[in-house]
């Protein structure tokens, strides 16, 4: 199954591009995690959130954090969003609405506090980070522990590390689903679409050391960011005192970002599906993207 074609690059900072997907209507920003490619959002022709909210009239923009993670290895989460997220919003026509997703939820809400945003959504998007079971944050404290020498040595945390950590938060899907895998028939619209996701979902560059340090320690062992201790840009951020409506779309079923470390303002969406199949599942367009379009184009 052929990947969509990438869109035209309209700006570049730090070595992270500005795609722009096309559309007539007031701009929107997406901010993908920097963990696994931005393409989720762009998976196929038939499950592209992105060509699909373009096409309903509005101006689709998408932030491509690129291969380059070396060179900003001393780039922290928060340094990511005031160097890069926060220069790319300035360069703008017009203040966008932004939608950020999984860890790129997270950042959007601190960009939000310190650059001029019409308003902001997050879909998946950690931030209670003592939401997630006290065992899965041993482990990746763990987890970290061991890596983070040879991190500190390459500037970057290798993306396998990564996946290995995400994994153990839920190994019995991670087993299951392939064992789903080898029941399909070869060559089927269903094994094809199933080697499009693992492919996205096995991919990425590696992450700065720095957003590594704090994504493990600042985030998952002292979890800043819900007790209102994450800085951005010297501003403390704190969700609930956004200057512009805030839309969070959270899943219930969501085993790799629990509904309980959800941010805890602003207008709220329950889903039942998982945390990718709330993006690109069969009843994706229905649960999400026509309450985000509905919600983007509303006063």
């Amino acid at each position: 199954m052929a990947p969509p074609e990438q869109m035209p690059v309209v700006a570049e900072t730090l070595g992270a591009k500005l795609r722009d997907y096309g559309g007539e209507g007031r701009l929107v920003l997406f901010v993908p995690s920097l963990i696994n490619p931005p393409n989720i959002l762009d998976l196929t022709p038939e499950k592209s959130l992105l060509r699909w909210l373009s096409a309903r009239g509005h101006r689709v923009l998408l932030l491509d954090w690129g291969l380059d993670s070396k060179s900003r290895s001393t780039l922290s989460i928060g340094d990511h969003v005031e160097h890069i997220i926060v220069p790319m919003i300035r360069g703008l026509d017009e203040p966008p609405a932004l939608v950020g997703y999984c860890l790129g939820g997270t950042m959007a809400v601190a960009a939000a506090a310190v650059a001029p945003v019409r308003r902001v959504a997050t879909i998946a998007a950690p931030w209670h980070f003592d939401g997630f079971p006290d065992d899965a944050r041993a482990m990746l404290t763990r987890l970290w522990k061991e890596a983070r020498p040879a991190a500190k040595a390459l500037g970057v945390l290798p993306m396998e590390v990564l996946q290995s950590a995400f994994w153990s938060l839920d190994p019995a899907r991670t087993v299951s689903k392939y064992e789903a895998f080898a029941s399909m028939p070869p060559g089927s619209t269903e094994a094809e679409a199933f080697v499009t996701l693992e492919d996205w979902a096995n991919d990425g560059p590696p992450v700065s050391a720095a957003a590594a340090q704090e994504l493990f320690e600042g985030c998952f062992e002292e979890d800043r960011t819900g007790l209102g201790r994450w800085t951005v840009a010297g501003r403390a951020i704190e969700p609930g005192a956004l200057p512009c409506p805030l839309f969070n779309i959270v899943s219930k079923s969501d085993r790799i970002v629990p509904s309980k470390s959800s941010i805890e303002a602003g207008q709220r969406l329950e889903l039942q599906q998982g945390h990718v199949g709330m993006v690109v599942g069969g009843r994706a367009r229905g649960a999400l993207w026509e309450p985000l379009d509905w919600w983007l184009g509303s006063l």
